[in-house]
């Protein structure tokens, strides 16, 4: 394997283990909200952990046909016990965040070297900017336009 693809490999099996550690995330916030709007949320946690399975398998898939190994680690998993809808958010703000610049990394490694690879970064970019629009927005008060900052 190239010195670049180790890189690459690298990046692919941190991507997974983000994507592995977000499906644990929102399964276990799904389980922790109370209240009036619990179906709908839960619905949309649910939705975003099997997303984050989906994303977990495309990547390993790369690592795979690039030679490489997949990991069997998983992200980090902090349990803050703060389970107030906006908190639990936050925090998932905070874990795309994460994915997102891992996302970016693959990109600066492959870009004008590996279409298919480039094609990939950018729309998984695409994708978790999309997720984390859809969670600002979700932080906002009622007729508040402007984004929630954290």
């Amino acid at each position: 394997m190239k010195p670049n693809q180790k890189k690459i490999v690298a990046i692919l099996n941190r991507i997974m283990e983000l994507e592995l550690a977000g499906v644990v995330r929102y399964t276990h916030y799904a389980l922790m909200v109370y209240g009036f709007n619990r179906i709908p949320i839960v619905d949309w946690m649910q939705k975003n952990a099997d997303e984050g399975l989906l994303h977990a398998r495309q990547a390993g898939e790369l690592v795979t046909w690039l030679g490489g190994h997949p990991s069997l680690a998983i992200g980090p998993l902090l349990e803050t016990h703060q389970h107030d809808i906006g908190d639990i958010l936050r925090e998932s703000l905070i874990h795309e965040g994460e994915a997102l610049k891992a996302y970016y990394q693959l990109l600066e490694l492959v870009r004008d070297k590996d279409v298919r690879l480039e094609e990939y970064a950018r729309s998984m970019i695409a994708e978790e900017i999309a997720h984390a629009d859809e969670v600002n927005k979700m932080l906002r008060k009622p007729g508040q336009t402007e984004p929630y900052k954290a």
